[in-house]
């Protein structure tokens, strides 16, 4: 990719509305239009989609620095055509097995917060299992990048500039965005000639390096100077896991998602249980009935509020079964209606991304990577890499030490009765179950095209303020154009605070997903939420 094509794509990296892309022979949507040409240039030279999606995400650890680094997390499921086979890679983060006792938020700028990551480990077996072409081809994109550098853009801007108490505090920050002594500009360039160089070690030595080399200690020691207590044990006994995705059916759909302890597609399961349990087609759509808004808000963060108390399968029982069964969501749709409090969250914070991909053979890869976290949350940047507060998300659900955590992350697949895939995607941020949930209803119940859905106003999550604001009620952010004045106005009549915000609001969350219509045709709509794009080959 040379520099002109690097400065047209990232011009195009802005919020706000965006075209359809349909093809039949390979698709990619992603949350910045570098990275999803890195993966249509890999589908182009011959990869599948395990090699483009895996090109894609190491790419953005370098075009997205504010949302993932490759000291984070990755979660894969693949859909094999020739098989029919789907699987699902757990490469989130383990809790140090010195454990943390007392975790809280005032751990969250420290080292306490570091976890043990994953994304290398499950990049490599991704590689390993599914893909095509070597290492040092899929990283070539990402260290080009990286050394050539590319434009400061809005949205990367807007979080330095938010989160500038801890991007400069190390000399590497400070190289890196604060050169001459200010912080880089928009349409300055971003060089991170350390991240490219330690790309280029492990392209060369693969997994080792990150996790039993003296790259592995120096990180090691850097946490521990700052309250961690992360050992070369951490690192060393660290494991993916291939896992059974969590299975369910919609109406005449089937449903594969994401399994605890990534709870997130096993959350979409549930909320499309309840779902079923009410009259959709009779009452209408959500922003047109104010009966289906407020029980699709309600079950959204019924689930989510009850899947916190899910922990690591191997550590605690988590019953999968009862959980996904129509029988289970029976019982809670009964308990629902008998009581109108709203459960209060417990406070997550947004820093990731998602990105889907198919092949012109039909093979489906859908990931989310994140570091689980505010940017630049400890300020430690080592070797170009960020050194994020992973452990962000143990406020949920603090994991046994050593074991996994909890993550709604929600990688799924949506296939007809034959098994067809019909939609395949998921989301970043705060509200990623409400934003793939809708999205679902719009394109299986509601008959809409992937591009009239991504636009649709949506309602989102329970805010972050009132989330952290132990005094406030539940509020729940709701786009405008999300329903009528009198709509809101039952709603609120009947206990639920509504935080109303501007159209595309960026913390319900980015769809990245592909739409396959029945002569095979594979559609995709960058999501008018973040800086994406959708491009067919």
């Amino acid at each position: 990719m040379n520099q002109e094509i690097i400065d047209q794509l990232t011009a195009t990296a802005v919020f706000g509305p965006k075209k359809k892309a349909s093809s039949k022979k390979g698709m990619v949507v992603s949350s910045h239009p570098l990275v999803t040409r890195v993966g249509t240039d890999m589908l182009r030279a011959g990869g599948n989609a395990a090699d483009a999606v895996l090109a894609a995400v190491v790419a953005q650890t370098v075009v997205e620095p504010h949302m993932c680094t490759i000291f984070g997390a990755l979660s894969m499921m693949y859909y094999d055509a020739n098989s029919g086979e789907t699987t699902y890679l757990n490469g989130s983060m383990n809790a140090p097995k010195a454990g943390l006792a007392g975790f809280g938020a005032h751990d969250l700028a420290g080292g306490r917060a570091v976890s043990v990551p994953g994304f290398w480990a499950a990049y490599e077996d991704a590689r390993n299992t599914h893909a095509s072409k070597s290492s040092a081809e899929l990283i070539a994109p990402a260290i080009a990048l990286a050394r050539t550098g590319f434009p400061v853009y809005g949205f990367l801007y807007a979080m330095m500039f938010e989160q500038i108490d801890k991007l400069g505090i190390t000399q590497e920050g400070r190289d890196l965005y604060f050169p001459g002594g200010r912080m880089l500009n928009p349409g300055d360039r971003l060089v991170q000639t350390k991240l490219a160089d330690t790309l280029e070690l492990l392209a060369a030595k693969g997994a080792d390096y990150f996790y039993r080399s003296a790259f592995t200690q120096k990180v090691i020691d850097e946490v521990r100077k700052i309250g961690g207590v992360l050992t070369r044990e951490d690192f060393d006994t660290y494991e993916t896991r291939w896992v059974e995705p969590a299975r369910g059916t919609y109406r005449d759909f089937n449903i594969a998602g994401s399994p605890p302890p990534d709870t997130g597609g096993t959350h979409i399961i549930e909320i499309l249980n309840l779902l079923e349990l009410i009259p959709l087609g009779e009452w209408g759509h959500s922003t047109r009935s104010a009966q289906t808004l407020y029980w699709m808000i309600r079950f959204c963060h019924e689930v989510y509020s009850h899947g916190g108390r899910y922990g690591d399968p191997k550590f605690r029982n988590v019953p999968l079964d009862l959980i996904v069964s129509k029988e289970f969501a029976r019982q809670r749709f009964a308990l629902m209606q008998t009581d109108q409090k709203i459960e209060k969250a417990v406070p997550v914070y947004p820093g990731s991304n998602h990105l889907t991909v198919t092949d012109a053979q039909g093979n489906i890869a859908t990931v989310l990577h994140s570091v689980m976290s505010m940017p630049w949350t400890t300020g430690l940047i080592i070797d170009g890499v960020n050194i994020w507060s992973g452990g962000a998300h143990f406020m949920r659900n603090l994991p046994d030490p050593g074991a996994r955590a909890t993550c709604y992350v929600a990688p799924h697949m949506i296939f007809d009765a034959k098994g067809k895939p019909v939609l395949a995607g998921g989301s970043p941020s705060v509200g990623l179950l409400q934003n793939c949930v809708q999205n679902a209803v719009n394109i299986l119940d509601f008959g809409m095209d992937i591009q009239q859905s991504i636009h649709t106003p949506r309602f989102g999550s329970q805010t972050l303020a009132s989330m952290s604001n132990p005094f406030a009620p539940p509020s729940f952010y709701l786009e405008h154009g999300c329903g009528t004045a009198e709509m809101h106005t039952e709603l609120r009549a009947r206990g639920m605070a509504l935080h109303e915000t501007s159209p595309f609001h960026f913390h319900n969350g980015s769809y990245e997903g592909i739409h396959f219509l029945a002569d095979g045709t594979a559609e995709a709509c960058g999501d008018p939420r973040r800086a994406c794009k959708a491009e067919g080959i």
